[in-house]
């Protein structure tokens, strides 16, 4: 179920849009410098962290300029220490003063990911367990933060609603029982995988019987995932969601599941302290 993103796309139309977001009908403030201005610029990490989002924040001033130079010492995926140049920047003045806040703001978020999925990655070393994400990503930023994800040497679940089937506890009761939801399922869509959601043994077993390919253990304490690993026997593959966290996700790694889902990789995402320092040429 995990799904593929092309990692490098970055939608021209989305950054208009952002920047139309911070912009308006224009920067009135950098009308105060000449617009043949040129300057010159620093982005420094204040803290240590894992880079992310160089497409988005390159992006962002090549719409402004296209001119632009941007010159990176690192690339997305590393660790960075604190007080690291990251990148210097080149060109027009206004374009750099315009396009900060919205680039900073793209790199502090996905970077701040990616160092999140990192310290997940490093809690489950070893297990032969995939931690993964969730949709409860910012709005408009599902694929950068998913691409975040994998920076961080964590996974991806699905996409979004149309490129795997999730049965929750809500469709089964509009179905009628865990055996019609699922047969429903590969009736309209034959092609897709299914997974399917339980809350007790007695479901885990009904999953069992309809041949899901994949079921999501939610809220299960730690002695009743152990025996849904022993009921299951590789029959299905098993995920485990419901509040985990940092301190709480190694043991849960060690029941021998396979996954963990974990919605705070992308939602209690904390931006990693940049800073762009601009300076004018003379």
């Amino acid at each position: 179920m995990e799904t593929h993103i092309e990692p490098l796309t970055v939608d021209p139309g989305q950054i208009a849009s952002l920047l139309a977001e911070d912009v308006g009908t224009g920067d009135v403030t950098a009308l105060i410098v000449p617009a043949t201005a040129t300057a010159s610029a620093t982005l420094t990490t204040r803290e240590a962290m894992v880079l992310c989002g160089r497409h988005w924040f390159d992006a962002v001033f090549r719409h402004l300029d296209p001119e632009l130079s941007l010159v990176w010492q690192a690339e997305d995926g590393d660790e960075i220490p604190a007080e690291r140049v990251l990148c210097r920047l080149s060109g027009n003045a206004r374009a750099l003063l315009t396009g900060e806040r919205t680039a900073l703001n793209l790199l502090q978020t996905l970077s701040g990911t990616a160092t999140l999925a990192r310290s997940y990655a490093r809690a489950v070393a070893g297990t032969g367990v995939k931690v993964l994400d969730t949709r409860k990503t910012v709005p408009g930023l599902r694929l950068a933060q998913k691409y975040a994800v994998r920076c961080g040497g964590c996974h991806n679940h699905r996409l979004g609603l149309f490129d795997a089937i999730l049965i929750k506890e809500n469709h089964i009761l509009a179905c009628g029982s865990i055996a019609q939801a699922v047969r429903a399922a590969r009736a309209v869509a034959p092609g897709l995988s299914v997974e399917i959601e339980v809350e007790t043994l007695d479901e885990l077993d009904q999953a069992l019987a309809a041949g899901v390919e994949r079921i999501l253990l939610d809220n299960f304490e730690i002695d009743r995932i152990r025996q849904a690993v022993q009921r299951t026997a590789g029959r299905a593959a098993l995920e485990v969601s419901g509040n985990l966290s940092l301190e709480t996700i190694r043991p849960l790694a060690e029941t021998g599941v396979d996954y963990l889902s974990v919605g705070a990789l992308t939602k209690n995402v904390r931006a990693v302290d940049l800073s762009l320092r601009i300076d004018l040429d003379l």
